[in-house]
């Protein structure tokens, strides 16, 4: 298991088991390349990133729940930080089951798709999968090493619930009792419905700086 503290922290939540609603920021060392983070969960944040916890205190303080994540402050910690914020997503897990693929899904790790390159960007691609229907899942290590799952659906195969199954096959891409998580857009209502749908649960969001 990582070490790091968020990566108990997230083992913990991955179960259920969630920090104290106690309105703090809690600053942790930066889990070093490809991302540092910020992440939210029900009345606590947890900043993975190599800053002073007094500065934090004094720009978010105790109960402020929506500062942290407002624009403002988004852009003040990448600059305090030097880099580059990604997206702010909604983070959802599953335990992988380790069943293995489904006959319909094929590996091609060598699979060419704007998807997978922007996937290597903050995690460790460990298997790429498609479908003869436009499918691809993409199963890697990410924040704190954890198991991390991304997929799409054509855009003539979208509304057909190939969503959904494949979020579900990628349980079975996993080692049986591993915490398998999926950021996801707020906005993509289809990502989240189809997630949920497979047995993902949300936990908190999240902002990756790389």
């Amino acid at each position: 298991m990582n070490a790091h503290p968020l990566a108990a922290i997230l083992a913990e939540a991955a179960h259920g088991r969630f920090p104290p609603f106690d309105g703090l920021v809690e600053v942790v060392p930066s889990p070093g390349p490809p991302c540092d983070a910020l992440c939210a969960f029900s009345g606590h944040f947890v900043l993975a990133a190599n800053v002073d916890p007094s500065e934090i205190v004094s720009r978010w303080p105790a109960g402020a729940l929506t500062v942290p994540f407002s624009p403002a402050s988004l852009v003040w910690l990448a600059n305090r930080i030097g880099r580059v914020p990604l997206t702010h997503d909604a983070v959802l897990v599953a335990i992988g089951d380790g069943a293995g693929p489904p006959p319909w899904l094929r590996r091609d790790d060598r699979f060419a798709h704007p998807r997978v390159d922007e996937a290597s960007q903050f995690r460790s691609i460990e298997s790429v999968w498609t479908t003869d229907d436009e499918g691809l899942v993409i199963v890697g290590h990410g924040l704190c090493e954890r198991w991390e799952v991304g997929y799409e659906v054509g855009t003539l195969r979208r509304g057909s619930g190939l969503g959904r199954r494949l979020a579900a096959a990628a349980r079975g891409l996993v080692p049986a009792g591993e915490p398998l998580w999926a950021q996801v857009a707020p906005g993509n209502a289809a990502s989240i419905r189809s997630t949920l749908a497979a047995g993902f649960v949300p936990v908190g969001a999240e902002m990756l700086f790389r």
